[in-house]
C-alpha cells in the first residue's frame, strides 16, 4: 500500500510540473514562435485532454494511465501539426519544437507509467 501511494504521489508531481511549465513557457515567452503566437494555444489543448480525462476516471490509478497517455499523445500531434505547417518560422526551428515538445511528450508519458506502476499494487476489488 505504501509504494503504491509513493508512486501515485510520484506521478501526480510529475503531472503537474510538466502542465505548469507548459503553461508558463507557452503563455511567458511562446513555444511555437514568439510570445503571443495563437499556435500556442493548441497546448491548452492538450491539457484539456489531461483534465477531462482525469475527472472522467475520478482519478484511479489506470484510468490516470490512460488519460496522461492521451495527454502524451496529444503534445506529439500538436509537435507534428507545428512541424508539418511550419508554424513559429524563423523563431522556433524544427530542432527547437522536436526537442521542447518531446521533452512534455516524454513527461506526460513518465507520468502515466508510474500511473501504471500504482495500479499495478492496487488490491484488485471485491465484486460485493
Amino acid at each position: 500500500m505504501a509504494k503504491q501511494a509513493t508512486t501515485y504521489r510520484a506521478a501526480v508531481c510529475v503531472a503537474l510540473a510538466t502542465s505548469l511549465l507548459l503553461i508558463w513557457l507557452s503563455l511567458g515567452v511562446g513555444i511555437i514562435g514568439r510570445d503571443g503566437d495563437p499556435a500556442n494555444l493548441m497546448y491548452f489543448g492538450v491539457l484539456s485532454i489531461g483534465i477531462i480525462g482525469s475527472l472522467g476516471v475520478r482519478f484511479r490509478p489506470l484510468g490516470m494511465a490512460r488519460a496522461l497517455f492521451a495527454t502524451a499523445l496529444a503534445q506529439a500531434l500538436v509537435a507534428v501539426i507545428a512541424l508539418i505547417a511550419k508554424l513559429g518560422d524563423p523563431w522556433s526551428g524544427p530542432l527547437e519544437l522536436t526537442l521542447l515538445n518531446g521533452f512534455f511528450v516524454a513527461s506526460f508519458a513518465g507520468s502515466a507509467w508510474l500511473f501504471r506502476r500504482a495500479a499495478y499494487w492496487q488490491p484488485a476489488r471485491s465484486l460485493d
